[in-house]
């Protein structure tokens, strides 16, 4: 499972990461609200951990925020703040749970176990675009209902591309997001792995679904248009 710490305190942040990983977690560690925007925007995390008093963004603006856009990802609040109204305000605002610092890590731990069987419990387990249909369940890739046969590394990069499909995502994202762990995997090899894929998802379709994005990296999306807030290239530059 993938957690994001999000803690200004330096040192509190190493710690929870280092007992976390420790844990089997695998895990990423930002120090402010707007540096966890955009780690929400870039990856697909099992739990976050958010301290409210960020410096710029707090953490109350970012879990209004993640829930704005629909991010469901369990939000466990980890805060100074102990006074009745500032709990009350964060579960209200969305957040799954909330601990008091100073705190105990056994019962931070189990807190989490718990916020994440929630989410395997309760969550979308099929995502789907233009016919392709990736299930979580079972590890399977459909098209059309013809079954597509993948590797684990291409399943896994089939799975970050279409839970953020209409994003680009650079090389490095997928390197870092998917791959933390395998030695083997660079921004280089993550090209082969599109290659693959494309062989595989689009090869035989009317409807190509994964795009070059020229200077950026890739995307996975059903229409032409683009859907994200950079400038709009042109068929030139899109493969």
């Amino acid at each position: 499972m993938r957690i994001l710490i999000v803690e200004d305190e330096k040192d509190l942040n190493r710690l929870i990461e280092n007992r976390l990983t420790r844990e089997g977690y695998i895990t990423d560690s930002c120090f402010d609200g707007a540096e966890a925007m955009e780690y929400l925007r870039a990856a697909d995390y099992d739990a976050v951990i958010l301290d409210l008093m960020l410096p710029g963004i707090d953490g109350m603006q970012v879990l209004r925020a993640a829930r704005g856009m629909n991010n469901q990802v369990p939000i466990l609040i980890l805060s100074a703040r102990s006074d009745t109204k500032d709990i009350v305000a964060g579960l209200d605002a969305g957040a799954d749970d909330y601990m008091v610092k100073p705190f105990d890590f056994d019962e931070l731990l189990a807190r989490l176990r718990l916020i994440t069987l929630r989410r395997v419990e309760t969550r979308e387990n099929i995502y789907r675009c233009g016919g392709l249909e990736v299930d979580t369940n079972h590890k399977t890739v459909r098209r059309n209902d013809i079954i597509i046969p993948v590797s684990p590394r291409e399943y896994a990069l089939l799975l970050y591309l279409i839970r953020n499909q209409g994003i680009v995502v650079t090389r490095q994202q997928i390197v870092d997001n998917i791959y933390k762990l395998d030695q083997d995997i660079n921004s280089n090899v993550v090209d082969v792995y599109i290659r693959l894929l494309r062989k595989k998802v689009d090869v035989g379709f009317e409807h190509k679904l994964i795009h070059t994005i020229r200077g950026m990296g890739y995307v996975l999306e059903y229409t032409e248009k683009r859907r994200n807030h950079h400038s709009q290239p042109s068929n030139s530059e899109r493969r």
